[in-house]
Order: structure tokens, then sequence, then C-alpha cells
């Protein structure tokens, strides 16, 4: 039903009589059909594989050739910051993330944009759920036996995140305020590093995005606790939520939308929805996305997706100033 589901709102894109191929080269302004599309992370993380995936798609729908410029830092931020900067001629987007958007302005004495005035929103790919791993010699195998074992033993394990102020930091802490434990945060430039420490068993945990713990889970070279989503994923079914494990609220996840400059062109934006919509909406991506341990989500227009950031950043400006943490 999923599938028909996609493949009815393809023929309705088709119907409304959009050129999508014509009506993207036309409104890039500076006469150029090669598009650079932003990420705030290195390359291999999950925002940057959901990027290419959406590169490789886009081509056969609107014409323009696509690549993807990795910016990372400061969770997201450097990257909005060019973005912010970059000429409103359809040449520049960004995938960018909830952290970059909602809670790094919150959280950052200072970042080089206005999530409010600074972005036209396009709309939502999906959701990357994350996963509490552990190095598979922590002498626990659950949610419940590892705060157990943190309450015994106060400050001996460490928690390794993709850096300050991202979603694997702070959705950690809030973990830890929930339980009562005492874990030290261990901050890295990404994913990458992180997952390859706790691997070493250099640090004990690490909350992280299925995409990047998958194939470690699945190697045995870590060791899955719980997933932060309300129902299991269908990549991981054996695990248990970190909710069911006795954390009813809890939630650890994090979206993805397409966004462009400040001034881009009303219909430009319009024509990048649909033709977004029309690459990334098949069985053959939706798929892939969830291989990848992405949840397929899609805005209905950009009107909502503006809607649903101004949300988002009132939401998380209200939880980072529960959480205290303040970043230079």
């Amino acid at each position: 039903m999923k599938n028909a589901g996609i493949s009815r709102r393809s023929l309705v894109l088709a119907a409304a009589g959009v050129s999508l191929a014509g009506a993207t080269r036309a409104q890039l302004s500076n006469g150029s059909q090669v598009v650079k599309i932003l990420v705030g992370f290195p390359a291999g993380q999950a925002t940057d594989i959901v990027a290419r995936l959406l590169a490789n798609k886009l081509p056969a729908v609107t014409g323009a050739n696509y690549i993807v410029d990795n910016k990372p830092g400061q969770g997201g931020s450097l990257a909005m910051g060019a973005l912010a900067k970059s000429p409103a001629d359809g040449s520049v987007m960004m995938l960018t993330h909830m952290s970059a958007v909602a809670t790094n302005p919150h959280m950052y004495k200072s970042v080089p944009y206005d999530s409010m005035k600074d972005f036209e929103p396009v709309g939502l790919l999906g959701d990357l759920p994350f996963v509490l791993v552990c190095n598979p010699s922590m002498p626990f195998s659950s949610v419940e036996q590892l705060v157990r074992y943190a309450k015994e033993n106060p400050g001996k394990l460490t928690n390794a995140s993709s850096g300050n102020g991202t979603v694997s930091h702070l959705a950690m802490e809030d973990f830890k305020r929930r339980a009562g434990i005492d874990i030290l945060h261990v901050p890295y430039k990404g994913s990458g590093p992180g997952l390859t420490d706790v691997v070493a068993g250099q640090v004990s945990l690490a909350l992280e995005t299925a995409a990047a713990v998958q194939p470690f889970v699945q190697s045995g070279r870590l060791k899955a606790l719980g997933v932060g989503t309300t129902t299991r994923l269908s990549t991981m079914p054996s695990v248990p939520t970190i909710a069911e494990q006795g954390f009813k609220d809890f939630s650890a996840v994090t979206w993805l939308m397409l966004v462009y400059p400040a001034g881009t062109n009303s219909q430009l934006v319009a024509s990048t929805f649909a033709a977004m919509n029309k690459a990334m909406q098949t069985p053959e991506v939706d798929a892939r996305m969830r291989q990848i341990g992405t949840v397929p989500r899609f805005s209905k227009s950009p009107a909502e997706a503006t809607a649903f950031i101004r949300s988002e950043y009132a939401h998380w400006g209200e939880a980072v100033k529960r959480s205290g943490v303040q970043l230079d």
C-alpha cells in the first residue's frame, strides 16, 4: 500500500503540469546548470549519504547536475552560515538537519545566520533515528542493565558524540538526566571518529544515527542497547526502543530538510520541491533510505516546511534552556 501511495503522489506531480526540468533550468539566474548541495558533516555520515542519493536522483528530473560539498563544523552551523551568504540564484542549496536549524542558535553564543530569516525551506526528506550502542565488552546488554551499572559505578563510563550541541550530545544528556546517572561526555568531530573509539574500547558508549551504527552492529563490533524512535526499526527489529525500556517519553530522532538561501525565487522553490518529491518518493529510493537507517518523511508544501521550522525552533529553544548546555 505504501508503494501505491508513492506512485499516486508521483502521478499527481506529473499531472500538475509542472515542467520540472525546464522550470529549474530557467530559474538558475546565473546561467549555470551545476547546483551545489552543502552538507554540514563529513562524508560518510547519514546526512551526507542522503545528500548524495538526492544528488544522484535529481538530474534525471531537472536536467541540472548536482555536487555535494561537505563543510563540517559547529554541528552544521558553518555550512548554514555559508549558505546564508550564498547567492539566491538556485546554484547553492543545503540538506540541513534539526540541530543546525533549531538547537545551535540557542546553544552557541553566536552562529553566522538567523534560522528564521536567512533561508527558504523547500521540504523535509526524512528522519534519522538514533541508536544507543556500546563496546561489546561492556557488562550490560540492555538500557536497564546500563543504568544499573552506571549507578553502581558513577563516573566510570564515557559516551562519544558527533560534537558539542549535536543531537547525539543533547539526547544523551537528556537520557542521563532522566536516568540519574553520571557518564562523561566525549565530543568528536563527526560520528565516525567517535564510533571508531567505541569499537576500540577507548570510549564506552555512543548515541548515534542508525545509518552510522548499523555496519558495526551487524558485524558484531558494537552492541545495540536501544533505539530512539517510538517504534522499533525495520532494519533492527530485535533491538527494543529506549522508550519501551522504562523511558516512556524519550526520543532521539533528527530530521533532514532541503533549504535555499533567503530571497530565492518562489517559483524555483516550488519547482525544486516538486522535483525533490518526484526523485525521492519512489519504491527504489524508499527502500534505499530505510536500508541506510533513514525513515522517509516529506512535507506537503514549502509553506508547511516553513511552519515546521518555526515550531521546531521554539520547541528546541526550550529544550536547550532546560538542558543548561551553553557553548562558545
